[in-house]
């Protein structure tokens, strides 16, 4: 028996060396020669801190936990598609919805949202819905819960509101007498509250609940036009919710049964699949409603609103790695394309910072770089630097605008829809009455001729370093503008004539 044990190790001990096609090596690519022994002075003296290998493992263990979300902790991800089912170019210039049979890769992140990462996938709690739409127009983040609603309306609101929901600060634990405290004092909340306390508020798995945008946005056509929308994925899986007593069963057999339910789905070639829906209503028509629509606690009623059919999403393939896609995406209300804009509604007016402000604390500033993050177009921004910057930039221009700059000036086309608060408008201008040259005047006019001379002399000590003839005429001519003495002594200094002037600044007068 001995032998034939000893066979059997010599050869799974050859098998595996068969099968080391890769060497174990350093984060610098250096390779390892020994994995299970530290480097020591002697066999029985102290550990050296030469050993690079041991300091960079436990350096990285030290360090594999980023920052946990504050809400939406415990998390599951999978990669898909959208299939869009009609052209909606007539509402919205947003490519994703322009064409229809055109697909998009997804990325779909399911959560709860006020427990820790590792808590049950049982508790009573709004279950959050992110996609993340790989467009070619860019990313696109549609990021909502299960039910169609919130607790609050006005974003300043909600640190307060989260806090209430979080573990007590002296006892460590959650307590109903908090969060009912809190909420005595928020009538809003009655409708989010009727919602969670019902059966919905325990989906039975995530295939089976739906999902929700729940603010309002706005559609923009090629034309400038507005469409307020609504957001809506239906399962098509049917929608299924625990009972207490089943939660509780559950989570005694198995806690992450969520997580559990989704992937062994997916791996089955059970793909499940959402049709999205929207909702579309015109400024005109929010006064024939006896609610504000703009009101995150408040739903479009379907017999006020019809849903339309816009489109399907199927998820098809579990992430390979955890860490990297489920924990690392990063998504936000902020994370919009041509053709949609964030609608005056306060709730997502303050998502629209604190998501990606979350995400540049927990990921770093470059979190777009990461590959679940990262758009499948070119990225032509002037951003550089910050953490882990891998954006492989080689331009001098990081400033814009720039006439050597390899990026296009901006696109009017893509430019931010005029709308209205009240009798305000919103738009993307200059100010009225400008007046860039009449102070600079002044002031020129106000010095005696030393401090002109002086002006002049340091002026020209940083202007005639310019090599582009262009820049500088440009320059005179805005001196020129401020007061002629001014631009006639710049002019003279760099050997430019009047009509040279002239003839560069007729474009910016």
């Amino acid at each position: 028996m001995k032998t034939n044990l000893m066979t059997v190790l010599l050869l799974l001990g050859g098998l595996s060396v068969a099968f080391a096609q890769k060497p174990l090596t350093t984060n610098n690519g250096a390779p390892v020669g020994d994995n299970q022994n530290s480097v020591t002075i002697g066999n029985e003296g102290a550990v050296l801190l030469e050993d690079i290998h041991l300091i960079e493992k436990l350096a990285a263990f030290d360090r594999e936990r980023i920052p946990e979300r504050v809400v939406h902790a415990r998390g599951v991800g999978a990669h898909g598609e959208f299939v869009a089912a009609v052209d909606m170019s007539a509402y919205t210039k947003a490519s994703l919805f322009s064409v229809s049979g055109k697909k998009t890769p997804v990325f779909v992140r399911f959560s709860t949202v006020v427990h820790s990462n590792g808590s049950p996938e049982t508790l009573r709690d709004p279950r959050g819905f992110a996609t993340k739409f790989y467009t070619d127009q860019g990313n696109y983040d549609l990021v909502g819960n299960n039910l169609p609603i919130f607790f609050i309306r006005d974003a300043i609101k909600f640190p307060d509101m989260v806090h209430a929901f979080k573990p007590s600060p002296v006892t460590n634990k959650q307590d109903p007498n908090r969060f009912f405290d809190f909420f005595s004092h928020i009538p809003e909340s009655t409708h989010m509250l009727t919602r969670l306390y019902s059966d919905y508020g325990i989906p039975a798995s995530y295939r089976e609940m739906n999902g929700s945008g729940v603010h309002a946005f706005k559609w923009i056509n090629a034309g400038g036009e507005v469409t307020y929308v609504k957001y809506t994925w239906k399962t098509k899986q049917g929608e299924r919710n625990l009972t207490l007593g089943e939660a509780a069963k559950m989570q005694a057999s198995d806690f992450q049964h969520a997580t559990v339910d989704l992937y062994e789905n997916i791996r089955k070639g059970n793909f499940p699949q959402w049709e999205l829906y929207v909702q579309m209503l015109k400024a005109a028509d929010f006064a024939k409603l006896d609610y504000n629509p703009l009101d995150a606690t408040k739903i479009w009623n379907e017999a006020d609103v019809r849903p339309v059919l816009v489109g399907t999403m199927t998820l098809n393939r579990v992430p390979d790695n955890f860490f990297e896609f489920t924990e690392q995406a990063a998504f936000s209300p902020a994370s919009l394309v041509p053709g949609v804009e964030a609608s005056e509604d306060k709730l997502l007016q303050g998502r629209l910072f604190s998501y990606f402000d979350t995400q540049r604390y927990r990921l770093g500033s470059n979190f777009q770089q990461i590959k679940v993050n990262a758009p499948v177009v070119a990225v032509s921004s002037n951003n550089q630097d910050g953490t882990f910057s891998q954006r492989g930039t080689q331009s001098n221009v990081n400033y814009q605008p720039s006439r050597t700059a390899d990026n296009k000036p901006e696109d009017t086309l893509y430019r931010h829809s005029n709308g209205r608060y009240g009798d305000v408008s919103v738009t993307q201008a200059k100010i009225g009455k400008p007046n860039n040259f009449k102070q600079a005047g002044e002031f020129y006019r106000s010095l005696d001729e030393t401090g002109k001379a002086n002006l002049i002399k340091n002026l020209l000590a940083d202007l005639g370093q310019v090599k582009d003839r262009e820049i500088l005429k440009v320059m005179t001519g805005y001196f020129y503008m401020a007061d002629s003495d001014y631009g006639k002594r710049v002019a003279a200094a760099l050997k430019l004539t009047r009509e040279e002037v002239e003839a560069a600044m007729t474009p910016v007068k």
